[in-house]
């Protein structure tokens, strides 16, 4: 195995480490996503891969997908992620702005957006994408840290010595906006991350 994937992996596994040892098991809360989000059928669409950790789970429980990211370099790492485990060809990558998607209207059964709310900018233009993307009887989503999560990863950025950027949006604005377009809401919790699944009638 190449060199390049090996020292990724071993950068991945000190990571998720961390992360555990600090009160948040990033592989536990993949599958607590995962498993509210089931039945999970037809084509789906990742908003935000970052390092690649849910497209991981996801290639790992056998669905091919789309992931996109504004981010080539997040994108790399999240590709030798998967190319670890022989994974990498159940995804196709692409650079897009999330606030401005290049595919059709309804492409998509299954969209996915995790962790990646309250950096949105845009979060406004964000949902009004997912809602043209979406296919009738399609679902949206959305997860992301709960006030615990939230307060584990900004200490976690800390003691890395950087800064956890965002813009404070929270998923009540999804779940709101979601409502007033008509969409069943289902709403689910652990510890550290919230899940707001939005399925179009």
């Amino acid at each position: 195995m190449e060199k390049e994937v090996l020292e990724n992996h071993k950068r991945y596994l000190e990571r998720v480490s961390f992360y555990r040892s600090n009160g948040y098991d990033l592989e536990k809360e993949r599958d607590f996503i995962l498993e509210k989000s089931l039945p999970i059928s037809g084509k789906i669409l990742e908003i935000g891969t970052g390092k690649g950790h849910f497209a991981l789970a996801l290639a790992k429980s056998g669905y091919n997908f789309t992931s996109i990211d504004i981010s080539l370099q997040e994108q790399e790492i999240a590709m030798l992620n998967l190319r670890y485990f022989g994974l990498e060809n159940q995804v196709i990558f692409k650079i897009e702005d999330a606030s401005r998607m290049s595919f059709p209207d309804q492409s998509f059964n299954v969209i996915f957006s995790i962790n990646v709310f309250h950096h949105l900018e845009k979060s406004l233009a964000v949902l009004d994408e997912i809602n043209r993307l979406l296919c009738n009887g399609g679902k949206a989503v959305l997860s992301d840290f709960s006030d615990k999560g939230l307060e584990i990863i900004n200490a976690c950025h800390t003691a890395e010595g950087r800064t956890h950027d965002y813009f404070k949006h929270r998923l009540n604005e999804a779940k709101e906006y979601f409502i007033r377009k008509g969409f069943k809401i289902m709403e689910y919790q652990s510890q550290v991350q919230k899940v707001l699944i939005a399925q179009r009638l």
